[in-house]
């Protein structure tokens, strides 16, 4: 299943309209000129589109490629919570709980649980894990006055 945003969405719709009237494939210009978006917003739809293997985009036209089943959400952050795998699911919601109302948690004590905790993750597991939330911007490394946190994006 492939999971995309509301804007991602009505983009691929816009497409799939115009696209009976396009047999060789939309031209970019026909859906800047009849989608209210900024040409960098537009572009990184499709960007997004296209390495979903939602779409293809050659030579400034674009196409709908066959896709099985696709999952609308509200925000990109619900996008990526939903292609996380089994292990970063886990420890999202330990973040999670951890952070509290706060939305902090101290980078002792989240690497604590990891290693000893539910998990029981070796160093290298807890510290790839943790970067790979990082890099799926749903968790944030923070210095506050009294040390290092992650915070919840």
């Amino acid at each position: 299943m492939i999971h995309i945003t509301k804007k991602e969405n009505m983009v691929l719709n816009k497409i799939k309209y115009f696209q009976t009237e396009y047999d060789d494939g939309v031209p970019y210009n026909i859906l800047k000129l009849d989608l209210e978006l900024s040409e960098m917003e537009l572009k990184d739809i499709l960007k997004i589109l296209k390495d979903k293997k939602v779409i293809s985009h050659v030579d400034n036209r674009v196409k709908v490629c066959a896709v099985d089943e696709i999952n609308v959400l509200e925000s990109k952050a619900e996008v990526r919570k939903e292609e996380l795998d089994d292990m970063e699911k886990k420890a999202f919601e330990i973040i999670t709980e951890l952070a509290g109302e706060r939305g902090y948690v101290s980078r002792h004590s989240l690497e604590g649980h990891m290693l000893y905790g539910e998990l029981n993750l070796n160093t290298q597991k807890t510290y790839n894990l943790i970067i790979s939330l990082e890099n799926k911007g749903l968790i944030k490394r923070v210095q506050l006055s009294d040390g290092e946190y992650y915070s919840l994006n």
